[in-house]
């Protein structure tokens, strides 16, 4: 409708100006592109919106239980379990079992907080608030990356979602990776 509008219009511009004993009305444009321009507004305003809200959803895909396990039942058997909140705060806990180890059982916890860019999590702890006696793992310059399958990869490949850790003041978390349950 706008187009053929548009069309009418220039062609009636168009034919004033070179009869000018028709009495024709004036036309302007500005009425009619407010009228068209109200509903691209609205629009774009709601694809803009409608991105960022995608965007935002997919950086809360970090958020979640990670577990590996290490060992044979029954022998040495190495639990991590690492929880990344919504809110920025992590928990981690390590339990070791070795048979004929002094002490056969132990049990280890860290807490902080963690940011993510791209695909690289850091991770961070305050030494006033996150340390106590349960809570004694340090974190701090510990970054991790977090893998899964790309989405665009239609293929059958199976790629399970995992934290790489890639540097950490805690040399037993190097280089391993925990599974997303």
């Amino acid at each position: 409708m706008y187009t053929i509008g548009c069309i009418q219009l220039i062609y009636i511009n168009r034919f004033t100006t070179s009869r000018k004993d028709f009495n024709f009305k004036k036309v302007t444009f500005d009425k009619e592109l407010l009228i068209h321009f109200k509903p691209m507004k609205r629009l774009l305003i709601t694809l803009l919106l409608i991105f960022n809200l995608t965007l935002f959803a997919q950086s809360n895909n970090f958020a979640g239980d990670y577990t590996r396990s290490l060992g044979e039942e029954g022998k040495h058997i190495i639990e991590y379990k690492l929880t990344l909140n919504q809110d920025g705060t992590f928990e981690f806990h390590s339990y070791s079992k070795m048979q004929g180890g002094i002490p056969p059982e132990v049990n280890k916890y860290g807490k902080g907080k963690w940011t993510a860019k791209d695909n690289m999590i850091s991770f961070s702890s305050n030494k006033s608030e996150d340390f106590d006696e349960k809570y004694t793992l340090d974190f701090n310059n510990s970054t991790a990356r977090f893998i899964t399958k790309n989405p665009r990869d239609k293929s059958d490949k199976i790629v399970k979602t995992k934290l790489q850790f890639l540097e950490s003041r805690i040399a037993s978390m190097e280089r391993i990776d925990i599974f997303k349950v």
